[in-house]
């Protein structure tokens, strides 16, 4: 452990070096003295910019984390999670991982490479500190900013996935190299003061030269960010005794509500950020790599052409090389099965967000073709909405979207409707909803709807259904439904619903037997009939092809099963992997009964 340690602080030290246009890729150049680089901008920036390379690397975020944290949940599913024991994946996805997980367990995963940002990032803080004068409105003071808040998203991602962990905020020395488990509300306090300092020191979105895009920190980022992670403290978790709230008074409902409030409105006062007029163009930008500042999205985790395995793991599935990508791949996970029928069929994001089809291709040329219903995709992620061709067998180079403000809005409607009521929730809820649908149906999906939930407990209720309508897809719901205490209740509601759509029954007695299909002109697109609810007349003269549609044996009891191999609020963390507590000195240990 102590050679892993110390080779985590040299490549930490290296990373002072990084200063390139693209830093998850940038090599080290030299050595240079901490005095040296922390009171020049430019080497310091070069330093700051180094935080972000563990994002990249292959067992980190790239190719473990953000492909695996966030299933199963009611809205989204690993499509080959009836393969729970598997040791690999489908363990992590169905809560019921183990410390000797083959997908994880080895010295250079997310946890080593989230601890190794960390270590990055607190030399980076000190070195500021002690050479650079990080005053607000300087440079340096930015990048002191910086380096806050990409050390708490480091620490936030840990906090999700593992819950209590080691708490390191200084750099490693001969004395901290074993350090037992924190107690994640001291971990959290911290974060949340580190992010008030940063929010100091960060401009707002398009401030400056710095925050033109969204690949760099900015002040509406950092708000939203500290908004989130109040929610969190002071929400539901599993702690060693149970799922409870925090019982640190600092950390109470009211307190971090209030907080959480006092940022979100803060972004929303700011004029900084906006909502994409259309569901689809957010997307579309997205998948096109657009990058700057001052719309929706507030923070992405950037990488290169030649790394990141967004769509490669989520996006609409390609069969085979075509002429929107050099890799047959995506598909990974999709919605669960019921989810197409969650959505009003005047909402706009339902078919943005869940496709029923894959690409299959001919001599290269792509055409789709029809899929079962226990193998959604994801629309959010797409090859063809792309502006260059991926080439990488391995890589997309698209980002994570990391929050955008769609999130700070729903917060503020969240925290508004506990503090004082479901008036002041009001605004927030309509205004994504606005987006949702076309003006011409606002009276009735926007005012009336709204307007209806005159209860806290109504208006909660809606939030939690609108955060489903919304984010599908962005692996934010298994953290919202845990901090709610509903993590179980939505995971057995799926099955429920999984139940009643393969019998047509309860909420789905209106959903088609048969799906007709046939080529568009273009002769790659599909046109279908019987895919929404009652759809049920004989298409068979108008289309070419049909197919039964939501059938038993496409959603068998062992898939609706094991959706959840074990009790996921007896599990709702990982374990700490076998490497790191063997490695350890006796300091870690797993809880939970691992």
């Amino acid at each position: 452990m102590r050679k892993y340690i110390y080779n985590l602080a040299c490549l930490a030290i290296a990373g002072f070096l990084v200063s390139c246009e693209d830093y998850l890729e940038a090599p080290a150049k030299s050595s240079l003295e901490a005095s040296v680089i922390f009171s020049s901008p430019d080497l310091a920036k070069g330093a700051v910019d180094g935080i972000k390379v563990p994002f990249a690397e292959t067992n980190s975020y790239r190719g473990r984390f953000l492909p695996w944290y966030g299933m199963n949940t009611d809205i989204e599913w690993y499509h080959s999670s009836n393969n729970t024991g598997d040791g690999r994946g489908a363990d992590l996805a169905t809560y019921n991982a183990k410390p000797n997980n083959t997908e994880m367990n080895t010295d250079n995963n997310a946890w080593a490479k989230m601890y190794e940002g960390i270590e990055r990032a607190n030399l980076c803080i000190q070195g500021l500190r002690t050479y650079g004068n990080p005053e607000p409105g300087t440079m340096l003071g930015q990048l002191l900013g910086e380096a806050l808040t990409l050390r708490a998203v480091y620490y936030a991602d840990l906090l999700k996935a593992w819950g209590d962990v080691p708490a390191r905020f200084e750099p490693i020395t001969t004395s901290t190299i074993y350090l037992p488990k924190t107690n994640r509300d001291e971990i959290y306090k911290r974060l949340i003061a580190d992010l008030g300092e940063a929010a100091e020191l960060v401009p707002w979105p398009k401030e400056n030269s710095m925050t033109q895009t969204v690949e760099q920190v900015n002040k509406a980022f950092v708000k939203g960010l500290r908004a989130r992670l109040a929610l969190a403290a002071s929400g539901y978790s599993q702690y060693p005794d149970g799922v409870r709230r925090s019982k640190d008074p600092e950390l109470s409902v009211e307190k971090m509500y209030e907080l959480a409030r006092k940022e979100c409105l803060d972004v929303i006062n700011s004029g900084t950020a906006r909502l994409e007029p259309s569901f689809e163009t957010l997307f579309r930008k997205f998948n096109q790599d657009v990058v700057d500042a001052g719309g929706e999205s507030l923070w992405e985790i950037p990488f290169s052409d030649g790394r990141g395995r967004v769509l490669f793991t989520f996006a609409i599935r390609h069969n085979k090389v075509d002429q929107y990508t050099g890799q047959n791949r995506g598909g990974q996970a999709g919605p669960t099965p019921f989810m197409y029928y969650e959505y009003d069929d005047k909402d706009t994001r339902r078919n943005v967000t869940c496709v029923p089809y894959e690409w299959d291709a001919k001599d290269n040329v792509a055409f789709q073709i029809m899929n079962r219903i226990n193998r959604w995709s994801f629309g959010k992620y797409r090859y063809e909405w792309m502006n260059r061709r991926v080439t990488s067998s391995n890589d997309d180079g698209v980002n994570w979207l990391y929050m955008r403000y769609a999130e700070v809005l729903l917060m503020a409607a969240e925290t508004e409707n506990e503090l004082n009521g479901p008036a002041a929730a009001a605004p927030y809820l309509k205004e994504i909803r606005k987006r949702a649908f076309n003006e011409a149906d606002w009276p009735e999906k926007v005012d009336a709807y709204v307007d209806a939930l005159t209860t806290k407990e109504a208006m909660f209720n809606a939030i939690v259904e609108e955060h489903k309508l919304e984010f599908t897809g962005e692996m934010l719901r298994k953290q919202a439904l845990i901090r709610w205490n509903l993590l179980k209740t939505k995971l057995d509601e799926a099955k429920s619903k999984m139940d009643n759509l393969r019998n047509r029954a309860g909420e789905y007695q209106d959903v088609p037997a048969t799906l007709y299909y046939k080529f568009a002109d273009d002769n790659a697109t599909l046109v279908m009939y019987g895919l929404n609810r009652g759809e049920t007349e004989d298409k068979s003269g108008e289309f070419d092809f049909s197919i039964p549609w939501a059938q038993p044996s496409e959603i068998s009891d062992e898939k609706i099963q094991t959706i959840y191999a074990r009790d996921p609020n007896a599990y709702q963390f990982w374990p700490i992997w076998q490497y790191f507590i063997d490695n350890s000195n006796g300091t870690l240990k797993n809880d939970y009964n691992y």
